[in-house]
């Protein structure tokens, strides 16, 4: 009897729907070939609705989320609403509530797509980054004094549990456990000036590696020195875990590596919940509506989740899909110049199985 996962779809705005949509084209033809079902729900969670109603999500949605296996996400941004209401509204907002502990974010060039480092390619940049996700800089912890002043003080504080931390390296652990590939896992922080948070970091990253993981090689970077090697020898990498703030930036970097945000996909991970699955880039509201936007990075997404919920054959054939289409078909990544409209690509892949 084949298996149906519950998967809530929020397409949000801008391009967000119409490479969400790929994504699901994508993902009902893998179901198809490996007999599991896909009960899906959309949800118009985004711009439009806080501009109609003054909403931006209702209190009940985190309980609401946690009914389902997943959730897919298309893109938030919208260019009436100023930057950052939404964006934490919503997807930080979720995050928390529904304590999406780990983001996740592999580091691959696909064969046939440009990447701007020297004589790098597939081979060298393949590596995965796991970012803790609810902590650190990003809490909010802080406030002004004497705000408008001249006298003004901002603070800002990153603050981090044992627990936090901890449970973000044992993923880190489990994961390059389960990758496979060098089992080598390096940690990114900044010992030498974050004096505090992180030594905690440091501290648990090697007790618990020589504890319970001791055929997992340990090493270490500056975050500084990382982004440095992340464009010098990508190829030293094989998972990295890092805090909140370090990792957002790094993940960045490491999509450009990779060729671009068309590309890249992540996950917000709750290894005992629901987590959310979604392309990194922005909502590119420029484009909407003109079928010319790259869906790459969702139908990325969408592998991630399949990985996630146990179906990785699945979530395998469609990278390998993707890696066909790149060397073989689509000229390039960014939008309009795929040689492909946005449905024809989420057609080719689909057509693999």
């Amino acid at each position: 009897m084949s298996k149906t996962y519950n998967i809530a779809v929020i397409g949000g705005d801008g391009t967000g729907p119409e490479v969400a949509r790929e994504a699901i084209k994508v993902l009902e033809a893998a179901a198809v070939k490996h007999n599991f079902k896909l009960a899906l729900t959309d949800h118009d969670f985004g711009g439009e609705r806080y501009l109609s109603t003054g909403e931006i999500l209702p209190d009940s949605a985190s309980d609401e989320m946690r009914k389902y296996d997943a959730i897919l996400l298309g893109a938030i941004g919208h260019p009436d609403v100023k930057p950052g209401i939404l964006e934490k509204g919503i997807l930080l907002r979720l995050r928390f509530e529904l304590d999406q502990y780990i983001n996740l974010r592999p580091v691959k060039l696909f064969p046939g797509v440009d990447t701007p480092i020297k004589d790098k390619g597939p081979e060298e940049i393949d590596y995965v980054v796991v970012r803790e996700n609810t902590g650190g800089l990003y809490t909010g912890i802080g406030g002004f004094t004497m705000k408008g002043t001249e006298q003004e003080v901002a603070s800002q504080s990153m603050v981090y549990t044992h627990h936090q931390v901890a449970r973000c390296l044992k993923y880190a652990f489990d994961y390059t456990r389960r990758r496979k590939k060098n089992n080598t896992l390096g940690l990114v922080g900044k010992t030498n000036v974050l004096t505090y948070a992180y030594d905690l970091w440091e501290r648990v990253f090697n007790d618990m590696g020589a504890k319970d993981y001791p055929e997992i090689q340990r090493d270490y970077y500056h975050v500084d020195a990382c982004c440095m090697w992340m464009v010098k020898n990508p190829e030293w990498f094989d998972v990295l875990v890092t805090g909140n703030m370090f990792g957002d930036i790094i993940t960045d970097l490491g999509a450009m590596t990779q060729g671009g945000m068309g590309i890249a996909a992540g996950g917000n991970i709750n290894p005992n919940g629901v987590s959310m699955f979604e392309p990194i880039g922005g909502s590119a509201p420029k484009y909407t509506g003109q079928n010319v936007i790259n869906p790459l990075a969702a139908i990325c997404a969408g592998a991630m989740m399949l990985d996630t919920l146990g179906e990785e054959a699945a979530a395998k054939d469609i990278e390998t899909a993707v890696a066909d289409i790149t060397a073989n078909k689509i000229k390039s990544l960014a939008a309009g110049r795929m040689g492909y409209s946005t449905t024809e690509v989420g057609d080719l892949i689909a057509s693999h199985f």
